[in-house]
């Protein structure tokens, strides 16, 4: 379906992946009812959110539909048969201990509450944006358990607490609504990158398994060839044609200013350089083979970054700087 204005342009075209028809046709919802602004949605009060509330919108499953892993079981490396090598996957290294969560498994629930080596945390992955974020799921001095709203913000996903009640921006790392609203996550440096490379630096990493206690097909993605082309399933506050829509960037966030580095750049210059934002400087490696990127300190140590689509980066960073090669 395509919204066209006017003149007859196309300005955004909708493709419900095939697990969300089911959903709309029953419930008799048509999109545009998801743009009317509403006190209430899945059981989220949105009255007084740091985001405006009418660009809350259902992504089809209810409260919990996208059931979260909470109690995760992980194997071996060695164990593992059911990655092939350029399977995606975000890695996440803590206290010596390093795992591995299949992106193929986080299609289908999106969040994954885990402890680490005594460390509280939750992994977070949209795939409508290609977002993979990792945080510390202590807030406050109280730990926090995390679900999948429902609901979606320039069509990323809204992590929700069992606690508070509290919808939680991903990309922007914060709670909109409820009563942590304005606080803040602290993201932790997480790897979206292949099997391929996560298993060649971290040989004993342990892989989240399929065994979840949910019957799903983690062979094929629900989205089947959303990151290939160039539609959206739901609208955005901001777009910018100067990259494809779902062009992967590395964006990075220093003193709350934010930058980008669209692989496209980083495709024309070396693969390792050094660069500055914000009065602090880094080197930048990005990985060709294995289409990954990260962002490392003077002294080694890696710096929380996000691999992401550009739509979505630019529609939460419109002033974002760019870095271009030269």
């Amino acid at each position: 379906m395509s919204l066209t204005d006017c003149n007859g342009m196309t300005q955004f075209r909708i493709l419900f992946p095939v697990r969300y028809l089911g959903i709309i046709a029953a419930s008799g919802l048509l999109f545009a009812a998801q743009t009317v602004a509403a006190e209430s949605r899945n059981g989220f009060v949105l009255t007084g959110a740091l985001v405006p509330p009418d660009e809350i919108l259902s992504g089809g499953p209810g409260r919990d539909g996208i059931p979260s892993l909470d109690n995760p079981e992980f194997v071996n490396a060695g164990k593992t048969r059911f990655l092939s090598a350029k399977d995606r996957v975000l890695g996440i290294h803590i206290n010596g201990i390093a795992r591995a969560y299949p992106v193929r498994i986080l299609n289908y629930h999106e969040i994954v509450n885990d402890s680490i080596g005594g460390v509280g945390i939750v992994i977070t992955y949209c795939p409508l944006c290609g977002s993979g974020m990792a945080f510390s799921s202590t807030v406050n001095g109280r730990q926090l358990e995390f679900g999948v709203s429902g609901l979606l913000y320039n069509s990323d996903v809204l992590l929700y607490d069992r606690q508070s009640m509290s919808l939680w921006s991903q990309i922007k790392k914060t709670a909109v609504t409820g009563r942590m609203k304005g606080t803040e996550l602290d993201a932790i440096p997480l790897s979206h990158t292949t099997w391929r490379d996560w298993q060649a630096r971290h040989p004993t990493t342990q892989v989240l398994s399929t065994d979840t206690g949910f019957r799903r097909n983690y062979k094929v993605s629900p989205y089947g060839n959303y990151n290939r082309d160039g539609g959206l399933y739901f609208p955005v506050a901001e777009e910018n044609s100067r990259y494809r829509r779902k062009a992967t960037v590395l964006g990075l966030e220093i003193d709350g200013e934010f930058k980008a580095y669209p692989f496209d750049e980083l495709e024309k210059g070396p693969e390792n350089f050094v660069d500055e934002f914000q009065g602090r400087s880094f080197e930048v490696i990005y990985d060709h083979k294995n289409q990954t990127a990260r962002i490392v300190d003077a002294n080694g140590d890696e710096l929380a970054s996000l691999l992401v689509f550009w739509f979505a980066w630019y529609a939460f960073h419109p002033d974002t700087d760019i870095y271009t090669a030269n």
